[in-house]
């Protein structure tokens, strides 16, 4: 008994010591003249370690902020699991954020808006910044990007727009376009107003369907993976895949029972982390 008892806690002291770890971290931007926060997931062994890392970016959803996919998409178990089972290699994952939970009267997006420049804060500043301090190797072939809903889109509109900085893009539940439940009133132009005439400005579905060869080219060099559930927003990731076929640009799509909520991300976390693993190249 004092044997089994004995085996049982040296086991649960390895899975302790190989445990990964979350931080919170943030910068200042001067594109925003603001600091913004970010989560940073850290492998087990980062501390002691003079390897660099492949980097994937994890982005959050509207109203979300940083914090949710430790707090509500148990990022750091699930990422412990994949890379002790072998089914991902070990990253750091940076979870910027880009929201507040009172969407009219704060800002949410990762897109330039009037008053907000967003995603030249995250190509300019974030970017090479975390990249250097968390010891990310900082090239397409060791980064990846992926989210969920507001999140989701952004990943793809960002590999779509730097397909050199990207080796795949895994969206979940991915919000491309405005729709009648999101979808802002022009007579009220708040913060929200502007987030979805943002997503109207950089619609992912638009820039495929305009791409030229050259660009289509350049987007093959990218692994997508577009991840949805029968709600809100299926069609349009129905749209933008048959898009990208027509395009002949390879993609998977996924289309799994469940909802717009956490429950559904999560598992969706489970697939992502691998897909990029397996899509980092030397």
């Amino acid at each position: 008994m004092r044997k089994i008892a004995f085996t049982l806690a040296l086991l649960c002291f390895c899975l302790i010591a190989r445990a990964g770890r979350v931080v919170t971290d943030s910068i200042y931007s001067k594109t925003m003249n603001c600091h913004v926060r970010f989560n940073v997931y850290l492998p087990d062994g980062f501390d002691q370690s003079a390897d660099k890392y492949p980097v994937v970016y994890l982005l959050h959803g509207l109203t979300g902020t940083h914090t949710d996919w430790e707090n509500l998409g148990n990022v750091r178990l699930i990422a412990d699991e994949l890379i002790s089972s072998g089914e991902a290699q070990p990253m750091v994952i940076i979870m910027p954020n880009a929201g507040h939970p009172d969407r009219n009267n704060h800002w949410n997006g990762y897109f330039d808006m009037p008053g907000r420049k967003y995603e030249t804060f995250f190509f300019s500043e974030l970017l090479p910044a975390a990249e250097r301090k968390y010891k990310a190797m900082g090239n397409k072939a060791q980064r990846a990007i992926m989210g969920l809903s507001m999140g989701g889109g952004a990943s793809i509109v960002y590999a779509q727009k730097h397909p050199d900085k990207f080796s795949s893009s895994y969206a979940m539940s991915p919000w491309l376009e405005p729709t009648d439940a999101l979808k802002g009133n022009p007579d009220r132009k708040n913060k929200f107003y502007y987030l979805t005439e943002s997503i109207a400005d950089n619609s992912a579905i638009r820039f495929i369907a305009d791409a030229d060869e050259n660009t289509r080219q350049q987007l093959r060099t990218v692994k997508w993976f577009f991840d949805c559930d029968d709600d809100f927003l299926f069609d349009s990731s129905i749209n933008i895949f048959r898009l990208y076929k027509a395009a002949n640009i390879r993609s998977e799509l996924r289309i799994r029972n469940g909802a717009h909520n956490w429950e559904y991300w999560r598992t969706s976390l489970r697939l992502a982390l691998p897909f990029a693993s397996r899509s980092f190249t030397e």
